[in-house]
C-alpha cells in the first residue's frame, strides 16, 4: 500500500500544472466543473462547413479530409502529403494548395482508407485533392482568362488551338510554294525561313517561360517556405525525376482502376517527361550548331539532334498513348472527373506531336514535307500556347512543392504529432 501510494504521490508531483488543476481548484473552493468542460471529438460528415468562407467548396472539403485524416494518420508511410499534415492542426487555403499539388493522385490511401465511401465521413484523398489541385492552375495562372477558358474546355482547347495554327500553316504553305512540292532534301527552311521560325517559336517559348513563371512565383510565395538549402534542392529533384511518390508508398505502384498495384502509371510518366526532354534537348543541340558552329540543317539521320529527337519522339508516343488509356481506365473515386478533358487534351497535344514529328523525319525527303511540317509546327504552337494552363502546369506546381516539403521537414516541428 505505502509503495501505491509513493507512485500516485510521484504521478502528482510529475504532472504538468494544466494537468493538476481539478484537485487544485477544489481545494481553492473553486467549482472545477464549471471552470473545465471536458469535449468529445467532433467528427464532420462530408458537406459540413468547418473552414472559413473565404475557402472555396473544394477547399473546405480538402480541409475537412486533412482533419480526419490527421486524427487518425494510418497512411503517414504512403506519400510526402501525410507528415506534412501532421505539421498543421488547421489548414488554410495556402497549406490547402500546397498539400493538394504534393499530392501525386497514386491512390493507395484512397483503398487504405477505413473512412472511405461509403462511410459516413467519405474521406477520399486523391479526388478532394485532383479537384483543388486543378483550381490552382486557374487561380495562379497569367492571365487569368486564358486559366478559366482552359479549365473548362481543355480538350476543345487543345485540338482547335493545333487545328486551327496547322490549318493557317497549310494554307501558307499552298499558297506561296503548294502543298506538294519537289524533294528539297529535308531542307525544312525552304518552306520556312529559319529566322521566321525562330522568331515565331522564340515569342511563344518566351510566352509559356513568363506566364508559367509568374504563376508558379505566385503560388510559391502564398506557401511560404522558407529558405532553401543545398541539401533540400538536392533531395526535391532526386524525388521530382525518379517519381518517387508514384510508388505508393511501397514500391508496388498506384491503384488505377480497382485495389491491384501497378507501376505501369509511374513508368508512362517516365516516358512522357523523359521523352519531352530528349525533344527539347534535341532543339537546343540543333540551335548550337546552328548558332555556335555554323551547321545548318538538314542534320544527318545519325546525327545527335536526329537521334535525340527520334529516341524522345517514341517515348511521346508510348508515354500518353499509356497515360490515355490509364485515363480511360481509372476508377471514377481515384480523381475529379471533370478535368479529365484538361487531361486528355494535354495527352492528344503531346502524342499528336510526337506522331507527326516522326512521320515528319520520315517524309522529309518526299515532296509531302511541306505539308507535314506545317502541320507539325501547327501541334507544337499549340502545345507550348497552352503548357502554362493545363496538365504540363501541375509538374510546376508539384515540384515546387517537393520542394517546401523538403526545407520544411529539415525545420523544427513543434507539434511533434507524426513520425518525420
Amino acid at each position: 500500500m505505502k509503495q501505491l501510494e509513493a507512485l500516485v504521490h510521484q504521478a502528482r508531483e510529475t504532472l504538468p500544472p494544466a494537468t493538476a488543476t481539478t484537485s487544485q481548484m477544489a481545494r481553492n473552493g473553486i467549482n472545477a466543473s464549471a471552470t473545465m468542460t471536458e469535449k468529445p471529438v467532433q467528427w464532420h460528415a462530408k458537406g459540413t462547413a468547418i473552414t472559413p468562407t473565404a475557402l472555396s467548396e473544394d477547399e473546405t472539403e480538402v480541409a475537412r479530409v486533412m482533419q480526419i485524416c490527421n486524427a487518425c494518420r494510418y497512411c503517414e508511410g504512403f506519400c510526402a502529403v501525410f507528415p506534412a499534415m501532421t505539421r498543421r492542426l488547421e489548414f488554410g487555403k495556402a497549406d490547402i494548395n500546397y498539400l493538394a499539388n504534393l499530392c501525386h493522385n497514386c491512390g493507395a490511401c484512397l483503398h487504405a482508407c477505413q473512412y472511405a465511401p461509403p462511410h459516413e465521413f467519405a474521406v477520399n484523398v486523391p479526388q478532394a485533392m485532383a479537384k483543388v489541385r486543378v483550381q490552382t492552375y486557374s487561380d495562379y495562372a497569367w492571365p487569368s482568362a486564358l486559366g478559366k477558358l482552359y479549365k473548362k474546355n481543355g480538350l476543345t482547347l487543345s485540338v482547335a488551338a493545333a487545328g486551327a495554327l496547322a490549318l493557317f500553316l497549310v494554307l501558307t504553305v499552298a499558297i506561296t510554294g503548294g502543298l506538294l512540292h519537289e524533294p528539297l532534301a529535308g531542307n525544312f527552311y525552304a518552306i520556312f525561313p529559319h529566322n521566321t521560325l525562330a522568331l515565331i517559336f522564340g515569342l511563344v517559348f518566351v510566352f509559356a517561360i513568363i506566364a508559367l513563371g509568374i504563376g508558379v512565383t505566385r503560388f510559391w510565395r502564398d506557401v511560404s517556405p522558407g529558405t532553401a538549402s543545398g541539401a533540400a534542392v538536392a533531395e526535391a529533384t532526386h524525388d521530382a525525376l525518379r517519381l518517387k511518390y508514384l510508388d505508393g508508398g511501397h514500391g508496388k505502384g498506384c491503384n488505377n482502376a480497382d485495389d491491384a498495384f501497378t507501376l505501369l502509371r509511374r513508368r508512362f510518366h517516365h516516358l512522357t517527361f523523359y521523352g519531352f526532354m530528349l525533344c527539347f534537348a534535341a532543339t537546343s543541340v540543333a540551335t548550337l550548331y546552328h548558332y555556335a558552329f555554323g551547321w545548318e540543317a538538314p542534320y544527318p539521320y545519325f546525327s545527335l539532334p536526329v537521334l535525340l529527337g527520334t529516341v524522345g519522339g517514341i517515348g511521346l508516343l508510348i508515354g500518353p498513348a499509356g497515360l490515355l488509356w490509364l485515363n480511360l481506365k481509372r476508377h471514377p473515386q481515384q480523381g475529379d472527373a471533370a478535368q479529365k478533358p484538361m487531361d486528355r487534351g494535354f495527352i492528344a497535344l503531346l502524342f499528336l506531336t510526337s506522331l507527326t514529328g516522326l512521320l515528319l523525319l520520315a517524309l522529309r525527303e518526299t515532296s509531302a514535307m511541306g505539308l507535314f511540317l506545317a502541320i507539325h509546327l501547327g501541334v507544337v504552337m499549340a502545345l507550348f500556347l497552352t503548357l502554362p494552363y493545363g496538365k504540363f502546369a501541375h509538374g510546376i506546381y508539384r515540384c515546387a512543392s517537393l520542394l517546401k516539403w523538403s526545407i520544411e521537414k529539415r525545420q523544427p516541428d513543434n507539434l511533434k504529432l507524426g513520425s518525420d
